[in-house]
């Protein structure tokens, strides 16, 4: 996969924004570039420009105290752990884009991580509208798991799962918005435009064979 234009506003800060779910966003930080699968994710200075990029965490005292964790031993081992649920989340959405269920084990570790680690919502004014948002109150890196946990479990108990789905020419995963369900593509910048050129040039191939 390439990278798709920057004024395209799909990557943002170097990470790609494409899914139209938080979530799966986070299942896209490893994706394949031209040099092959790349972890975006590669320290604690990484993950904090992603959640920063991806909107979970907004307000400035949540962005002072993540970049103070810039060379925490807590925060790293927290983002190999992460970084573990990552992978695991990945076979639970692909069992989902094949029509099956989840795992057992991977519901039963997401309520568990949702009694450990419960998310916490209050009400903010955006927009001229009322929202509910996750509230963080972050001491330590751990504190960051509500937000993961909750939006995974949103994820899993999507009443549209057959629109969670991936790209057909990448590694992207996305969640399809479109009126009629039938998006193919991580982005039309990234793999549709890549697609059409290759087909229309297999087609010319064809006309201009015997």
């Amino acid at each position: 996969m390439r990278a798709a234009n920057s004024e395209s506003g799909e990557w943002v800060d170097g990470f790609l924004f494409v899914a139209n779910r938080p979530i799966l966003d986070f299942l896209n930080t490893r994706p394949v570039l031209a040099q092959g699968p790349t972890e975006l994710l590669s320290d604690v200075r990484a993950l904090e420009r992603w959640l920063i990029a991806s909107g979970m965490v907004h307000s400035a005292k949540a962005k002072s105290i993540l970049r103070s964790w810039q060379h925490s031993p807590e925060a790293a081992l927290f983002l190999k752990d992460l970084i573990a649920f990552r992978e695991r989340l990945r076979d639970a959405v692909l069992r989902m884009e094949a029509g099956s269920a989840p795992a057992d084990e991977f519901i039963k570790e997401v309520n568990r991580g949702l009694l450990r680690h419960p998310p916490i919502t209050a009400l903010h004014k955006r927009g001229g509208r009322i929202v509910r948002e996750p509230t963080l109150e972050l001491k330590r890196p751990s504190d960051l798991w509500p937000l993961i946990f909750d939006e995974a479990a949103g994820l899993l108990s999507e009443p549209e799962a057959s629109r969670i789905r991936k790209c057909e020419a990448c590694v992207v995963h996305y969640f399809d918005t479109s009126r009629k369900g039938s998006r193919r593509w991580c982005s039309m910048n990234i793999c549709g435009n890549k697609f059409k050129v290759a087909a229309y040039q297999r087609r010319k191939r064809s006309g201009e064979s015997p």
